[in-house]
């Protein structure tokens, strides 16, 4: 019986570059990267520190220029296309900025829609409760343009979570919100991502948002750097009681 990785995520020797006419611009430089099952990890940094493409890769929605990814055991470069897509469907759900709703589907179908790609049973039942686990039990046929922003959030984070997968990647998921609705979807988040037991990884820029994560590291000139902050608890797995939020990180 093959045994459950201790990390869920393990990179080593990340790099990427994006060409610009004849220019390479690298976003990141021999990254290597260890996260435990469990955990909730916030990657912060400046807008343009390579937070989102770090995200992209973890995904398997854009491939490194170098280095390998292994998600629960899985070297994401074994993997086609369609391998990666299904390692998406059955293990990965991904909160986008931008919602990414299908404006002519319902907030029900739109939630169902990872398990109908899968060909799952029962795929609107189960959207249907985890609609109701975000507040949108009285919403379930209305369309993204009869929705509010949080409220559309609200249903990705739903879409994002029917399936249960493994691994939550987040890129700025309040980003486009007002700071009332952000912060009801910041506790929903970590709720939903304690009570289903999900590896959380989050990009922001927020950094009240970020230091309510286990370990919180930090991009910058294309590398990764753990914070002072939490180098002490490196990779520990969640044990007890969520902690008490922290205010501020340490300068």
């Amino acid at each position: 019986m093959p045994q459950t990785p201790q990390h869920l995520i393990e990179a080593d020797g990340l790099s990427m570059h994006y060409t610009i006419g004849s220019r390479q611009v690298p976003v990141l430089r021999d990254v290597n990267l260890r996260i435990a099952v469990g955990t909730s990890v916030a990657i912060a940094g400046p807008s343009g520190s390579g937070k989102t493409s770090l995200l992209l890769l973890l995904s398997g929605l854009e491939r490194p220029g170098a280095g390998s990814i292994r998600i629960d055991g899985t070297d994401l470069g074994s993997l086609d296309s369609d391998g990666l897509a299904d390692l998406r469907r059955q293990r990965v759900g991904i909160i986008f900025q931008s919602f990414h709703l299908l404006p002519s589907l319902s907030a029900l179908d739109n939630a169902a829609l990872p398990l109908q790609m899968a060909g799952a049973s029962g795929a609107r039942e189960a959207a249907t409760e985890m609609l109701r686990r975000v507040g949108l039990g009285e919403r379930l046929h209305h369309r993204p343009s009869q929705l509010s922003g949080g409220e559309q959030q609200r249903v990705a984070i739903a879409r994002a979570l029917v399936h249960r997968p493994r691994l939550l990647l987040a890129d700025e998921p309040t980003g486009n919100l007002d700071d009332q609705t952000a912060e009801s979807v910041r506790e929903l988040i970590f709720s939903l991502n304690r009570e289903l037991g999900t590896t959380l990884v989050l990009v922001t820029h927020d950094l009240g948002f970020a230091a309510r994560c286990d370990r919180v590291l930090r991009l910058h000139d294309g590398q990764l750097h753990e914070t002072q902050e939490t180098q002490d608890r490196h990779e520990a797995p969640i044990t007890g009681q969520p902690e008490a939020r922290r205010d501020a990180l340490p300068a």
